[in-house]
């Protein structure tokens, strides 16, 4: 790819990420920018939105929440928006950014991913390049490939097929992860575990589904031994695990999205607003309100 000069246009998308612990939103659904860096670091910057990062050229290195990883060309990276870091850049470098907020996630109907959400914020807990299954560096290069012509070049419907070259890049860096957990699992452990936890992910917001009940009848346990099986395999009791689930999920809610208290009531199954409060604040100490306050970061605009 030619090199482009810097222009004023880029030199300030640049510098709006330089102030630490600011927090980006975005005005859409979906956004695709591209970007020219040069070396600088990116310190300290949080989006209220998920990011995939695509290296078109250079090299550098990359922190996320604590975990450093070196990108080159070809390196795919995904920012969920609880992530922090900052880009050190060693060569010049080329980027193409690809902003999807946590609504668009929530409300596509993907035709067979029941927790394409909760895949994606599975991520948190990886760093450095996603793309790990060689058959689809082919077909990323391809869709970046669609995605700078339709930048460089917008035609009638542009935006309709930014949405599926959009679409098809979620659905690959959702199976990247979803093979890239699977080989983090050591060898002394039992598999179904992972089975278990995608049932429990994919159906966080329907309570009757996540009783010990219902999740030892659909992996054909009994109640106690599902109980000790899956303290053994995670480390922690399945109704600790859902109920740390389900408080990460609302966290993000109240820090990232512009949901109302009414509205994560009924998404995740509580009988008011009071029960909620309730449950935040038997782990938290504080209500929703000012939980809210006192982590909201300073926005830019």
């Amino acid at each position: 790819m030619n090199r482009k000069i810097l222009n004023n246009q880029y030199i300030l998308m640049i510098n709006r990420y330089f102030y630490p612990m600011k927090r980006e939103n975005i005005d859409q659904l979906v956004k695709v920018e591209y970007l020219q860096s040069v070396s600088c670091p990116l310190q300290d910057s949080q989006f209220s939105f998920f990011q995939i990062v695509y290296v078109l050229s250079g090299k550098g290195f990359l922190k996320i929440n604590n975990n450093m990883a070196s990108y080159s060309e070809g390196s795919l990276i995904l920012l969920t928006p609880n992530d922090q870091h900052y880009l050190e850049i060693q060569e010049n470098t080329d980027l193409l950014l690809v902003k999807f907020s946590e609504r668009y996630v929530k409300n596509y109907k993907w035709n067979s991913i029941n927790s394409m959400q909760c895949l994606l914020y599975g991520a948190s807990f990886l760093s450095g390049c996603i793309l790990q299954n060689k058959p689809d560096i082919v077909l990323v290069k391809s869709i970046v490939d669609s995605l700078l012509h339709g930048i460089h070049h917008p035609d009638l419907y542009q935006d309709e097929l930014t949405l599926t070259y959009v679409n098809a890049l979620i659905v690959i860096a959702a199976r990247n992860i979803s093979k890239m957990r699977a080989e983090h699992i050591t060898s002394n452990t039992d598999k179904r575990v992972i089975d278990i936890i995608d049932y429990i992910q994919g159906n966080i917001h329907d309570p009757a589904l996540l009783k010990v009940s219902s999740i030892a009848k659909k992996f054909g346990f009994s109640e106690t031994y599902l109980g000790s099986y899956f303290k053994k395999q995670s480390g922690e009791t399945i109704q600790q695990y859902i109920l740390n689930y389900k408080m990460r999920l609302i966290e993000h809610r109240l820090l990232f999205s512009d949901m109302r208290v009414n509205e994560i009531v009924t998404e995740f199954g509580f009988s008011d607003e009071s029960h909620l409060n309730k449950f935040f604040k038997k782990r938290h100490h504080m209500s929703l309100t000012e939980y809210k306050k006192g982590k909201e970061p300073q926005v830019v605009a």
